[in-house]
C-alpha cells in the first residue's frame, strides 16, 4: 500500500487526519498529480472502512487541504489523441506492403480494435469461440467487460468492407496465416515467426499501435495509446454521419458525457464559432 511503512515485522499505518495532511501536503505533492494523489486518497479511505476504522480522508481538513493541491498544482489531464480512420488507413495500407506473419497479426489487432471500439483488455481476451462469422460482416460476443461485471456479456458487430480497411478479412486472414483455431485469437509472434500459445499481453497493444504508427511515419507517435483507437473511432464515426446512440454502444460507453466529449473534439473546427466569423468575411471573387 502506498499509506504503510515496514518497521521491523509490523506494519505502521498513518491514520490520523494530521498525519494525512501532512503527506497530502508534502512530497505527494511534487511527485504525483492531483487526480493520481485523489486516487490513492479514495484507496486509503476504502481500506480504512474494509477494516472498520475511522476514515482519516473525509475530514473537512484534508478535504479543503486536497482541494488546495489542486488549485495550485493541478495539471491539465493527458489524453490520448485519437487515432483517424485516416491515418488507420495508412498504417493498414503499410503492414499490407509487408508479407510477415506479425504484420498479419498486427493489421487485424487494430483494425478490430478500432472499429469493434474494444477497450485493450477486452482486445487480447477475445477468443476464437467469441467470434461468429455471419454473412454481414463478424459478431464478437464478450463474456465481461468492464462495463458488463455482472457476466451478461455483450455483443459487437462489425460488417464486411469492400474499402480500405476490413476488420473481418484482416482476422480471417490472421487466423488462417497463424493456424488458430481455438483459443487467444491475438497473439506475440516469435522470433522463429510463429504465433504464441497464449494470448498478446494488454501492454503489448500500445507498443504494437506504436510501432505500426511509426512505420506509417505518423508523427505524433508519443502522444498514441491502445485508447487512441477507441477514441479514433468515435470521433471518425461521428464525421462520418454515425448516430451518437451507435458511437456509444459501440464503444460499450456508460456516460453519454463520455461519448460527447469524444463528439466535440470531432467538430472542434467544424462547429466552431470562430470559423463561421471567418468564413463569413470572405469575399466572393
Amino acid at each position: 500500500m502506498y499509506f504503510q511503512r515496514s518497521c521491523t515485522d509490523r506494519l505502521i499505518f498513518l491514520l490520523s487526519e494530521q498525519l494525512t495532511e501532512i503527506n497530502i501536503a508534502s512530497a505527494w505533492v511534487i511527485a504525483l498529480n492531483p487526480r493520481t494523489l485523489a486516487l490513492r486518497l479514495t484507496a486509503l479511505s476504502q481500506w480504512h472502512a474494509h477494516q472498520g476504522f475511522a476514515d482519516p480522508t473525509s475530514t473537512p481538513t484534508v478535504r479543503k487541504t486536497l482541494a488546495g493541491v489542486a488549485r495550485t498544482h493541478g495539471r491539465p489531464k493527458k489524453k490520448a489523441k485519437a487515432l483517424p480512420i485516416e491515418d488507420l488507413e495508412l498504417i493498414v495500407a503499410r503492414l499490407a506492403d509487408i508479407s510477415t506473419l506479425k504484420a498479419s497479426h498486427d493489421s487485424a489487432l487494430l483494425q478490430v480494435g478500432f472499429f469493434g471500439g474494444f477497450r485493450r483488455s477486452e482486445l487480447v481476451g477475445i477468443k476464437v469461440e467469441h467470434v461468429l462469422w455471419r454473412r454481414e460482416g463478424i459478431e464478437i460476443a464478450l463474456p465481461r467487460s468492464k462495463t458488463d461485471q455482472t457476466g451478461e456479456g455483450i455483443t459487437k458487430a462489425i460488417p464486411y468492407s469492400d474499402g480500405p480497411c476490413c476488420p473481418a478479412k484482416a482476422l480471417r486472414a490472421w487466423l488462417d496465416a497463424a493456424g488458430i483455431a481455438a483459443g487467444p485469437v491475438f497473439r506475440s509472434v516469435t522470433k522463429w515467426g510463429k504465433a504464441a500459445g497464449i494470448a498478446l499481453a494488454v501492454g503489448s497493444v500500445n507498443t504494437v499501435l506504436a510501432d505500426c504508427a511509426t512505420l506509417a511515419q505518423l508523427d505524433y507517435v508519443p502522444d498514441l495509446s491502445s485508447h487512441s483507437l477507441r477514441r479514433g473511432m468515435a470521433t471518425s464515426a461521428h464525421r462520418a454521419g454515425a448516430d451518437f446512440r451507435d458511437i456509444k454502444k459501440q464503444g460499450g460507453w456508460r456516460h453519454d458525457g463520455t461519448v460527447q466529449g469524444y463528439i466535440e473534439e470531432a467538430g472542434l473546427f467544424e462547429e466552431n464559432a470562430a470559423g463561421s466569423l471567418l468564413r463569413s468575411r470572405i469575399k466572393p471573387t
